[in-house]
């Protein structure tokens, strides 16, 4: 397959996404060292700098700063008159630009969004006032509307109408074979791609050699959510497995990965650093919202992960082995999203404690949908109603299979509509607060708000019908400012004070993590899953992936019969409820929609010995437009894990 190029009016090629093969890539280096220094939005720019200077070798550090809700809550800024960028890529780079140019450590980032020329103009900008001389690279998507006759970048500083597609990493390593900038900013493009666009430049790879994508997208995969690799998101106390002390957990280190240009791959954490690194970690994140494993799709290849495993070399580095190319290696179609409005939120919530206060909390439920149905009749189904402390993550189901609940003196009330229209949402905030003097004794602490929502409706669409460009710019070093020292930088930010940072040392020294159970779980007594396996949770779009991986490796034969399709039904149709005490109508209502809507799929990974599972049609709707308290499903983990099972003999 050939790239289409097109040439701008400045004279900068456009590509679409059709495959071409690299002519005679060169072998840079023999491995290439890549950190990832954020895994989300909201990550600690902090712990990206703490990486930069324990991990001196690192060529390349990703920032993966783009989710489905940030992109559309940076969608909805945008159309407002907002930055179409992540508006913290200022802070991200005056911490972490001084010493990444000092090393020669270049910066990959998603934060361009909607506007990644909006971002690397920022960039240049702060580059200027630190005293710094560097080029900044842009790759991003441009409309295909704007290409019949002479291209014209100025209207393609954002997709029309804000539609963004997954892109793979060819854009970015032409940014590298064209540039050698010293930062790339991006718009949407697959996280696992930005990872294995260095990789493939540096090391001389080709698009057909589908055994290194695949070992190099399964390396960007376990990067791409940052601590979540090495500790984060895993300690849970009261689970020998995964316990570890508050200290430990403050010092975690973003991981990183060498790998090399036969495809070996080996992820690490800093030496000395806290957190965890082991078999445990990796296969959570393996997991990690995958769907099926067999054929988890990145726009430059389809993985088989079925058979993957990890050999510890240390307690700070893993060796990852067997990921493949799926059956079909690559697909012919790229995801696409396009952002569709879909309606109003109104929320309010209200707390209550002491004797029978989710009584209390239950009649305000009651008054606030009463009020609601006088003024605009029908719309009751369009909320949703749950107890913060009581029911409002479902940790304890109602099939009977949970560990029991303790008596709840402490909580609070939150109902949450998805309505059509505006009016609709202000009057739910404005009767909800109507509780201080008309509702139950002792409520305070009102909240309410109101709030358009859009979601991002997903589509295939042809890898020809799909554009990028790239192009670059270098600033000029202010005159009026001195180089930045990013040692002294460094020094100014990273240090602890001393009780803490001794607190930290002797954790750091203490904790050995005691990896998989050596002994089966209990057989023909009802035990919590937590006493069986571990699990994390991820969302993708309204669908939720968990995985359940097993203490004692031989365990999992013991759990396929119990884990099927209907089980997990029962256990998480109670998320769909309407309100904190639905009657034996609503129920039976609710168990026949899960039936006719609620799709299970069960998938064995015998590489790590693990389950697998994604229930569709579960996350009421998805994180941009869920009335949920947890609109992302990430405490469905614990909710699994909290029943009670049998296990064979």
């Amino acid at each position: 397959m050939e790239v289409k190029e097109m040439e701008s009016q400045d004279g900068e090629e456009i590509h679409n996404c059709l495959i071409k093969l690299r002519s005679s890539p060169e072998r840079r280096r023999d491995k290439v060292y890549i950190g990832c220094g954020a895994g989300f939005g909201g990550d600690r720019p902090l712990a990206a700098l703490k990486l930069l200077q324990r991990v001196h070798e690192l060529n390349y550090l990703v920032l993966e700063c783009l989710a489905e809700r940030t992109l559309a809550d940076r969608y909805q800024i945008m159309v407002s008159g907002g930055d179409g960028y992540d508006s913290q890529i200022s802070n991200w780079m005056h911490m972490l630009l001084p010493l990444a140019v000092e090393r020669g450590t270049c910066i990959i980032t998603n934060m361009g969004a909607m506007d990644p020329l909006g971002a690397q103009q920022k960039v240049l900008e702060v580059a200027s006032t630190l005293g710094l001389n560097i080029s900044v690279a842009v790759a991003h998507e441009v409309s295909a509307t704007n290409l019949g006759s002479g291209f014209s970048p100025a209207k393609s500083l954002n997709m029309e109408g804000g539609i963004s597609t997954y892109l793979g990493a060819a854009p970015i390593v032409h940014c590298l074979e064209k540039y050698q900038p010293d930062v790339i900013i991006t718009s949407r493009i697959a996280d696992a791609a930005l990872f294995l666009a260095p990789m493939v430049y540096e090391l001389g790879w080709n698009w057909d050699e589908f055994e290194h994508l695949a070992q190099g997208s399964l390396a960007g995969h376990l990067l791409e959510c940052g601590c979540q690799l090495t500790g984060g998101y895993f300690m849970h106390p009261g689970d020998k497995y995964r316990d570890m002390s508050f200290q430990h957990l403050l010092d975690l280190s973003l991981p990183y990965a060498e790998i090399r240009f036969d495809g070996q791959v080996c992820v690490a954490k800093a030496e000395g650093s806290g957190g965890v690194l082991n078999f445990n970690t990796c296969a959570e994140q393996l997991l990690y919202e995958i769907g099926d494993p067999s054929a988890y799709v990145t726009p430059d290849v389809v993985i088989d992960f079925q058979d993957v495993s990890f050999l510890p070399l240390s307690s700070c580095r893993v060796l990852c082995l067997g990921a493949k190319p799926s059956t079909i290696s690559v697909p012919d179609k790229l995801l696409q999203l396009v952002p569709k409005d879909c309606g109003w939120k109104g929320w309010g919530e209200i707390s209550y404690g002491g004797y029978e206060c989710v009584k209390r909390a239950e009649a305000a439920e009651y008054l606030v949908r009463s009020w609601m149905e006088e003024i605009f009749p029908g719309l009751n189904h369009h909320i949703l109603s749950y107890i913060i402390g009581f029911d409002s993550l479902k940790a304890a189901s109602n099939n009977g299979n949970a560990s029991p609940q303790r008596n709840s003196e402490d909580i609070r009330l939150r109902m949450d509509g998805l309505l059509e229209q505006k009016e609709h949402a202000v009057q739910f905030a404005r009767e909800f607060t109507a509780l201080y003097t008309n509702g139950p004794a002792g409520g305070g602490g009102i909240s309410t708000g109101y709030k358009k929502e859009v979601l991002l409706e997903k589509h295939l669409v042809r890898r020809e019908d799909v554009f990028w460009r790239i192009r670059m710019k270098r600033n000029t070093r202010s005159q009026t400012n001195k180089a930045v020292d990013p040692e002294c930088n460094l020094r100014c930010t990273l240090t602890l004070p001393p009780t803490l940072q001794a607190e930290t040392d002797k954790s750091s020294q203490e904790f050995v993590s005691p990896g998989r159970s050596c002994s089966p779980a209990p057989s023909g007594q009802k035990i919590p899953l937590y006493n069986v396996a571990h699990s994390r949770a991820g969302d993708k779009g309204n669908d939720i992936n968990f995985s359940l991986i097993p203490h004692f490796p031989a365990d999992i034969e013991r759990l396929k019969p119990i884990i099927t399709c209907q089980w997990v039904k029962s256990v998480v149709s109670p998320l769909l409820d309407l309100s904190p005490s639905p009657d034996i109508d609503a129920r039976n209502q609710r168990d026949k929609w899960v039936n006719e809507n609620v799709r299970v799929e069960i998938y064995e990974v015998k590489g790590i010995q693990a389950l697998n599972v994604v229930v569709r049609n579960i996350l009421d709707g998805g994180v941009n437009c869920s009335r949920r308290v947890d609109r992302h499903g990430k405490t469905i983990s614990d909710l699994i894990l909290c029943q009670q099972v049998v296990l064979p003999p």
